[in-house]
C-alpha cells in the first residue's frame, strides 16, 4: 500500500515546514488527487489516519478534491476532460487518449495552529 509511504513523506515535508515556520499543529489539510492518478482516495484517507497518530498532525481533517483528468485525443486532436484512463473521446469516440493532466497529487491548503 504505497499510500502509507505517501503519508509518511507528507508528514516529513510538513514537519520540515513546521520547524521553519514555528507552528505547533496542523489542523486541516486540503489535497487534490487527480482522477487519473494511481492513488485510491479512501486508502489514502485510511493511511493518513494511521500515520498522523501521535504526531503534530493528530486529529487533522483531511479534505480531498478529485479534479477530472485532461487528455488530448490522438484521433481528432481535441483537448478533453475524462474521468478514467479508459474513457473515450467525447467528441469523436476515439480511445487513443494521451493524458496531459489530472494524474498528480498536490497539497492545496493547510490550516495550522
Amino acid at each position: 500500500m504505497h499510500e502509507l509511504t505517501i503519508c509518511d513523506n507528507l508528514i516529513g515535508m510538513l514537519a520540515a515546514e513546521r520547524r521553519r515556520r514555528g507552528f505547533t499543529a496542523v489542523t486541516r489539510l486540503k489535497i487534490e488527487i487527480g482522477r487519473l492518478s494511481c492513488l485510491d482516495p479512501e486508502a489514502l484517507r485510511y493511511a493518513f489516519d494511521i500515520s498522523v497518530r501521535d504526531t503534530f498532525m493528530h486529529g487533522a481533517t483531511l479534505e480531498i478534491e478529485r479534479p477530472r483528468g485532461r487528455a488530448t485525443c490522438l484521433d481528432c486532436g481535441t483537448a478533453v476532460e475524462v474521468d478514467t484512463r479508459l474513457d473515450a473521446c467525447p467528441h469523436c469516440g476515439g480511445v487513443r487518449l494521451d493524458p496531459t493532466g489530472g494524474d498528480k497529487m498536490r497539497l492545496i491548503e493547510m490550516e495550522i495552529r
